[in-house]
């Protein structure tokens, strides 16, 4: 991934979800979203299935990578020059990267990579190895691989050195890049972690995940390489709330301007 600023495309509840919308719904809605960030600035979005909750752990159902291909693909035909980023909550790897390779992104997010960690969803394992595999499978080796470290809404099995799992991510998981999130979304990331994970990467990309602001964008700007940012481009800051272009524009200039 080229793209330092990255704006989040929260998908309303999919069809098949407890609170499912119905596709046109969606399709409005992730499409008005994606002109506010484009207006804005934004060159690149994730494209999350946030309204989906409660999460399966890994595998989601058919109707799932159905929907989100079919999203994308109203983002990528109306937004051509937006960058995609693929990420299948809570950690459904391969659809992402089967969805990225039919839709054109340039990337996937994987909040578990490697390693284990207790989530909400249980206990979820890292893939990489069968991720990897169906990478060279599919060709699709052009699709890079963001990874969160320490990744938000878990907690490790045992004590995790964070230099040892960003290596292990970059190494051994063929990771692109690196986020690095708070514990839940919309909230802040703590400078001391971001800096050991930082080091740790070298020429690697760091991402901030989650909590930034317009006012912590220069103390993070420091030790960071990007930014993804979901909740304070929305209305009332609320994550899965419609973008506002206003905001998002604002925080696209202190972020060039920083």
């Amino acid at each position: 991934m080229n793209e330092r600023l990255i704006g989040v495309l929260h998908l309303p509840a999919l069809p098949g979800s407890p609170r499912a919308k119905s596709i046109e719904e969606c399709c409005e809605f992730v499409c008005a979203d994606a002109r506010a960030l484009v207006g804005a600035g934004f060159r690149a979005a994730i494209i999350e299935n946030f309204g989906d909750a409660p999460f399966f752990k890994d595998h989601v159902p058919p109707v799932t990578v159905a929907a989100m291909t079919r999203l994308a693909h109203c983002v990528r035909r109306e937004h051509p020059e937006l960058a995609l980023i693929i990420n299948v909550l809570r950690n459904d790897a391969c659809s992402a990267l089967s969805i990225a390779s039919v839709v054109g992104a340039s990337a996937i997010r994987v909040n578990i990579l490697t390693g284990a960690r207790l989530t909400d969803q249980g206990i979820i394992e890292g893939q990489a190895a069968v991720l990897l595999r169906l990478r060279r499978e599919l060709s699709a080796e052009n699709v890079a691989i963001m990874a969160d470290v320490d990744v938000k809404h878990s907690a490790p099995l045992a004590p995790v050195d964070l230099t040892q799992e960003t290596h292990d991510a970059i190494d051994r998981g063929g990771a692109s890049a690196v986020v690095v999130s708070g514990s839940g979304t919309g909230r802040g990331v703590d400078l001391a972690k971001l800096q050991i994970v930082k080091c740790a990467a070298g020429p690697v990309p760091v991402y901030i995940g989650s909590g930034a602001t317009i006012a912590t964008l220069p103390a993070l700007a420091k030790h960071a390489d990007g930014i993804i940012v979901g909740s304070a481009i929305r209305e009332n800051g609320k994550a899965g709330a419609p973008i506002v272009e206003a905001q998002a524009r604002a925080f696209a200039l202190s972020w060039r301007q920083r």
